[in-house]
């Protein structure tokens, strides 16, 4: 299975629009959106699936894409 990657402003509202998944990790504020999409793109240079520019950067989240994960 894949790892998903992204950033957002608003994580509670993130975990639902994909389904809240089991598996889903917060991981604590950047300082900054340059700390944020350089912690994006290392992930996806690893092998997660994602893709960066999305609207927010405050919180970085993962979790496994399953067949029951959604995209809003």
């Amino acid at each position: 299975m894949a790892m998903y990657v992204g950033l957002t402003d608003n994580p509670e509202q993130r975990s639902q629009q994909h389904g809240s998944p089991s598996d889903w990790r917060l991981y604590s504020p950047f300082l900054n959106e340059d700390q944020a999409r350089g912690w994006e793109k290392e992930a996806i240079e690893r092998g997660f699936k994602g893709g960066p520019g999305g609207a927010g950067w405050k919180y970085g989240y993962t979790h496994t894409i399953t067949s029951e994960t959604r995209e809003e």
